[in-house]
């Protein structure tokens, strides 16, 4: 706790000073520019991979980036969420964003990880569509193989999930929202975003390879199973 404390007398003496300005804006009002739905993984920190503002997002985070299906019962909050930015905040943006080294996608490759952990396992019930789509189509692939490829169609499975809520389906239909597939690299700072011409993860930064990021597949083809 003492490096949280101290951590916060630093913000309180040398950072709010500088941001005044900024504080009394966003004590009267906010207006984020997106929606950032990730997991609840303490190396993720959206606002430092993004290099955004106080304000900038609407943060979301749930184990495993999971977007319960609309009318789903004890769904965390995360339908609260969703509406509130869209409906109270009017944000046209929403990032579903996944990351390498999940332990919620371990578990859902692993059932055997949640035994202690039932209402772990329960949540991560809406990542089975995703694990079915992985353990059909990549039956002798590598155990790294498996996990990236889970933690990219999980994204999409999230996204698909989006689409059942309400305020979602409205905006999408008037062509005021976006939808968007991220996928944060722990270990090299990258970010991957999900290309729907192309059906598959590319570098996110412009002019940057457009390599494919995910592990080697060998033999094996992804196809168009996302």
């Amino acid at each position: 706790m003492k490096n949280l404390i101290d951590g916060f007398l630093h913000f309180k003496h040398h950072i709010f000073p500088r941001e005044q300005h900024l504080f009394r804006q966003l004590g009267a009002r906010q207006n984020p520019q997106a929606l950032f739905i990730t997991c609840a993984d303490s190396r993720i920190v959206p606002t430092l991979i993004t290099q955004s503002r106080p304000g900038d997002l609407f943060v979301c985070r749930t184990i495993g980036n999971q977007v319960p299906l609309h009318g789903i019962p004890g769904d965390g909050g995360v339908g609260s969420a969703v509406e509130y930015a869209l409906e109270a905040l009017d944000v046209r943006d929403i990032i579903v964003c996944g990351h390498s080294d999940c332990g919620a996608m371990k578990a859902v490759l692993y059932p055997e990880k949640t035994v202690a952990l039932p209402t772990t396992k329960a949540w991560l019930k809406q990542a089975e569509a995703a694990r079915s789509t992985v353990i059909g189509n990549y039956p002798d692939a590598a155990d790294d193989v498996l996990l990236h490829v889970l933690t990219e169609e999980n994204i999409l499975a999230q996204i698909r999930n989006l689409t059942t809520h309400p305020s979602v389906a409205a905006r999408l239909a008037r062509g005021q929202l976006d939808l968007h597939g991220w996928f944060y690299h722990i270990h090299s700072g990258e970010i991957t975003s999900y290309d729907k011409d192309r059906k598959r993860f590319r570098p996110l930064a412009t002019g940057a390879p457009s390599a494919d990021s995910r592990p080697q597949l060998q033999h094996f083809s992804r196809g168009d199973a996302a």
